[in-house]
């Protein structure tokens, strides 16, 4: 019975707000009037977008309000309302998220007060469920109704709010752009990169190698002292030359993938952090079946990225990483119970991996609240 009553009243309390949420609407309607009329008489063009935008508010609103109540989000796709008035206009007419959210603003103006059906419902409840639930110990039969009201309302109001394919298509599109905007610039930073390491690490001590070995061989007829040191120094910058050329080749594509593996990889990240590490690997070795190459470099990057910032920033000195296979990809997860207040804009590396995921058609989630923990969840989308 409390259980029941929870529920009704919670439910009545979604109602409540929707049904004012309505209120405003008939009273915004007006103003819909008013933006419609300028654009017909072209005076008042302007106002058309700004009303446009106003009404994705509202919608946005709404859409919050019911996700609360179901626990599945319901998502949004719209063109960005920007550049000159005709421009502006324009894009607010023919958007079909606008049609999306006009459909539904006149349809809510009826069943968003389904709340007044609770009305009658709830001296009803306390009759015939007061005697039969708390009396007689009998499961409730009015206050579920209350509930079931709510869910139509939500029901019908995901239906409603819920973008048309052509929106989604246009938005994936636009997202799909971007994120190929992202790969190009990820793409020329990281040349740019290996060719400043060429430049500055592995060239200079190969030049200076090869000037060494020329001198030694002007002195080694007539002063083996001085040869002898030449040549000395002539092999310890060999070996500098090939550690840089180590370095630029790891930036590339780390040997250790294809070596080990990712999970032999992470686990040897890991080691070599200088913090506490613990990683755990879900069903990603049970058939011996690896993810492609570009996957397992974006997932080592995101690891090795991660706990870099760890060490630098946390405060901590333990973190977890958990490597888990799913049924369209890898999942990455980066945690440690640090200072948080980790900031994309901070140039500590997230922007990089988020770049390099977006690439994948791959998301990156970021947790960091002031005080920790901080979290990097990176979804890597595959076929196993």
């Amino acid at each position: 019975m409390s259980k029941s009553l929870r529920d009704a009243g919670r439910a009545t309390g979604y109602l409540v707000v929707a049904l004012a949420l309505t209120f405003g609407l008939w009273i915004f309607v007006t103003v819909l009037i008013i933006a419609v009329v300028g654009t017909v008489t072209v005076v008042g063009a302007w106002l058309l977008p700004e009303t446009v935008l106003l009404v994705r508010r509202i919608a946005g609103a709404k859409r919050r309000l019911t996700a609360d109540w179901t626990g599945q989000r319901i998502p949004e796709a719209y063109r960005p309302i920007t550049g000159t008035v005709r421009e502006r206009l324009r894009t607010a007419v023919r958007d079909p998220g606008t049609r999306t959210d006009l459909r539904w603003m006149f349809a809510a103006y009826f069943y968003g007060a389904l709340f007044f059906l609770t009305v009658p419902l709830w001296p009803l409840a306390l009759v015939v469920d007061g005697v039969g639930a708390g009396l007689l110990r009998r499961r409730p039969l009015v206050l579920p109704w209350i509930v079931r009201v709510a869910d139509l309302e939500a029901d019908w109001s995901t239906a409603l709010l819920k973008p048309s394919p052509q929106a989604q298509l246009s938005a994936r599109v636009e997202e799909l752009a971007a994120t190929r905007a992202d790969a190009i610039a990820a793409h020329g930073a990281e040349l740019c990169r290996i060719e400043r390491d060429l430049h500055d690490g592995a060239q200079a001590n190969l030049v200076a190698l090869s000037m060494r070995i020329g001198l030694a061989l002007r002195a080694c007829g007539t002063d083996p002292d001085t040869t002898r040191r030449l040549l000395g120094e002539a092999q310890t910058q060999a070996e500098q030359a090939l550690t840089d050329l180590r370095h630029v080749v790891r930036g590339i594509h780390p040997p250790i993938l294809t070596d080990r593996g990712l999970v032999g990889a992470v686990r040897a990240l890991a080691a070599g952090s200088g913090l506490d590490v613990a990683v755990e690997v879900v069903r990603l070795e049970e058939d011996g079946v690896r993810a492609p190459a570009a996957v397992e470099a974006a997932a080592y990057f995101v690891v090795a990225e991660a706990l870099t910032n760890s060490a630098k920033y946390s405060g901590e000195l333990t973190a977890t990483v958990r490597l888990e296979r799913t049924k369209r990809g890898l999942r990455v997860r980066v945690a440690d119970a640090g200072r948080g207040g980790a900031d994309e804009a901070g140039g500590s590396g997230l922007v990089g991996i988020r770049r390099r995921v977006a690439a994948l058609d791959g998301t990156v989630e970021l947790s960091s609240p002031v005080g920790g923990p901080t979290v990097v969840e990176a979804r890597l989308p595959c076929v196993w």
